[in-house]
């Protein structure tokens, strides 16, 4: 029983959480698109919203960029600049010390949320559900530390990196590399699947749409209107 739930959870659930996600995107981009937004709420409580997001979003986007590279760089790519137990350090003190920042911006985004009657009144069911399982998965993610130290050797690193590579790359054998691992990563795991799964029915979509381009774009030529003026009545012509 437990070897078919195993397989279940790690060899089946990871592909239907990443259908969903992938289809159900797509799905509500095309047919659904005036929901397609973050539904921002600046203007209700603009201070705590911008120490909150700010926390969050540089730690989890850190966290995001160190787990894809983390499990799916292949094994003998990364070792020819870092050993497994250096790797596994690196992993621990980076991701812990960015798990401490995004825990404390989205504690203070849940608190905004839920204990000012004006936002809590903008926000729906899925809203709330998101941000606290998305909570709750940080806090399994800090839980997971302790255990990580306690394999010093990067086994259990190893294991999940293969069972994250097999997945991608549709090899069998995945879910016995998760076989027998402590609960906090399983759940960690299983948690991290399921809001992939629920993606595509909340606000989260927004992220597809992160102004990326913002960044690279030319400069803007903006003219002053007290300057405009200025020049106008130098010119004789009325304002």
């Amino acid at each position: 029983m437990t070897d078919y739930l195993n397989l279940i959870l790690f060899g089946l659930y990871p592909y239907i959480a990443l259908s969903v996600f992938l289809i159900g995107s797509l799905i509500r981009f095309d047919r659904e698109q005036y929901s397609w937004r973050s539904g921002s709420s600046q203007l209700l409580r603009a201070r705590q919203l911008r120490w909150g997001s700010n926390l969050f979003h540089v730690g989890v986007l850190f966290i995001l960029a160190g787990h894809v590279v983390g499990l799916l760089t292949p094994h003998q790519l990364y070792t020819l600049v870092i050993t497994v137990e250096a790797k596994q350090m690196l992993a621990i003190v980076s991701g812990g010390t960015a798990g401490v920042f995004c825990f404390i911006g989205l504690t203070m985004l849940i608190h905004r949320r839920l204990f000012d009657p004006r936002i809590r009144k903008t926000s729906s069911v899925m809203d709330i559900v998101i941000l606290l399982m998305i909570w709750a998965q940080l806090v399994l993610g800090l839980i997971t530390l302790p255990f990580s130290l306690q394999h010093a050797d990067g086994s259990v690193m190893l294991r999940l990196s293969e069972w994250a590579q097999r997945i991608v790359t549709f090899r069998g054998g995945a879910a016995d590399q998760i076989l027998g691992l402590a609960w906090p990563y399983q759940l960690h795991l299983v948690m991290g699947m399921t809001l992939f799964l629920l993606f595509p029915f909340s606000r989260l979509v927004h992220i597809w749409s992160a102004p990326v381009g913002y960044l690279f774009r030319n400069y803007q030529v903006v003219r002053r209107r007290d300057a405009g003026r200025d020049l106008a009545v130098r010119r004789g012509r009325p304002v």
